[in-house]
């Protein structure tokens, strides 16, 4: 069996209406995939909130570099609830990933005038 055999063979399959569907589900199931995809802090959202509004009562607005003593504050707030929730300390990628959640979320209270 030559290849433009094999080529057109493969060609007609996908041109029916079956290859069609078929080549569309796999789109689909991919976009899915890729919508579903979230951030790895989204699971401790919650915990993160809670963590931002302790930091904000406090931490006084009057304090020397209040914004990095709040974020501290709060960072040391998601680890611990992390350990607790999965019996182990967060490595260096996962206490990265909680501190960009910190931060997003910190934006989305403040803007929600929550704080």
């Amino acid at each position: 069996m030559n290849w433009e055999i094999l080529v057109g063979v493969i060609w007609a399959a996908l041109n029916s209406p079956v290859g069609i569907t078929a080549v569309a589900s796999v789109a689909l199931w991919a976009l899915n995939k890729l919508y579903a995809a979230r951030p790895e802090w989204q699971a401790y959202e919650g915990a993160i909130i809670r963590a931002v509004q302790w930091a904000e009562r406090e931490i006084p607005s009057d304090a020397e570099n209040k914004h990095v003593q709040r974020a501290n504050h709060a960072l040391q707030y998601v680890l611990k609830a992390y350990e607790r929730i999965n019996g182990k300390r967060a490595d260096a990628w996962m206490a990265e990933q909680l501190a960009q959640g910190i931060e997003v979320t910190h934006v989305e209270l403040e803007a929600a005038n929550v704080l």
